[in-house]
């Protein structure tokens, strides 16, 4: 259960300052969504540092508040940014990039198939 509170928490954190990036006027004088981009990025590098303070011995809770919750509400860039590390550090190369591939093409896919069935 307190593991439960530590991700919500965290999830709580996270979306919040996501939704306020959303708000900085990044990318009024350019088509290129930059919010997002840094969002992402920020996601990423965070993510990154967690995992390695994770294996230095951080607290299982404060990983489940800082990972899952605060990195989850953020950004699941994340999260398919270090499997996609972890895959590739595995060696296993071609399930990496099968699963970069497809998750961008399939996502988009997704995306364009419901709104086209809620038209």
């Amino acid at each position: 259960m307190l593991d439960c509170l530590m991700v919500g928490l965290g999830g709580f954190i996270g979306s919040v300052c996501r939704f306020l990036i959303s708000k900085l006027p990044l990318a009024e004088a350019t088509a290129f969504p930059l919010n997002t981009f840094a969002v992402n990025i920020a996601g990423a590098f965070a993510i990154g540092c967690i995992a390695a303070a994770a294996g230095k011995g951080l607290d299982p809770r404060a990983v489940l508040f800082l990972k899952v919750g605060i990195c989850g509400g953020f950004t699941t860039f994340s999260t398919f940014s270090l499997e996609t590390l972890k895959l590739i550090e595995a060696g296993a190369w071609s399930t990496a990039l099968l699963y970069v591939c497809s998750s961008a093409l399939l996502g988009i896919l997704a995306v364009f198939s419901a709104q086209y069935l809620l038209r």
